[in-house]
């Protein structure tokens, strides 16, 4: 049986380190296997992600085109038939459904009219579609606009 400790790699599958900056003896005396002047030539080089040696990168080269709209408000939707699970007269919240499961609860919740609402509820969000509003009060259910 063969232990951690008695591991060893096979004979000759590990080679020496190379020994750079120790003289002209050693083959990599002088600039220490780093050529002659330049960026990588220097102590403390680090290339620069997207760096193309000089061409111009290809961020810069493609065009650009669109807009992203950073005030944009996010919205968590819900159709009415995935409230009919609910009993009657149930409150339902963005947090009551996030503890349920069916949303994730990152952003505002906002109520859609697909499928028919087949038991009065009261349901609390941000925004309700008017499709959805009707359906709901047509039910007797209740809104309310958090």
């Amino acid at each position: 049986m063969i232990r951690l400790n008695e591991l060893s790699p096979a004979k000759g599958a590990t080679k020496r380190p190379k020994r750079v900056g120790c003289g002209p003896g050693s083959g990599h005396g002088k600039t220490s296997t780093r050529g002659n002047k330049g960026h990588k030539s220097r102590a403390g080089y680090r290339r620069k992600s997207g760096f193309e040696g000089g061409q111009m990168p290809i961020t810069r080269r493609i065009p650009k085109y669109g807009f992203r709209n950073i005030f944009k408000e996010k919205y968590e939707i819900i159709n009415l038939k995935d409230l009919n699970r609910f009993e009657s007269d149930t409150v339902i919240t963005p947090e009551f459904l996030k503890e349920k499961g069916i949303i994730k609860g990152r952003h505002k919740l906002k109520v859609l009219g697909l499928g028919e609402l087949k038991v009065p509820l009261t349901i609390k969000a941000h925004k309700f579609s008017k499709s959805a509003q009707e359906k709901i009060t047509r039910v007797k259910g209740k809104i309310e606009i958090i």
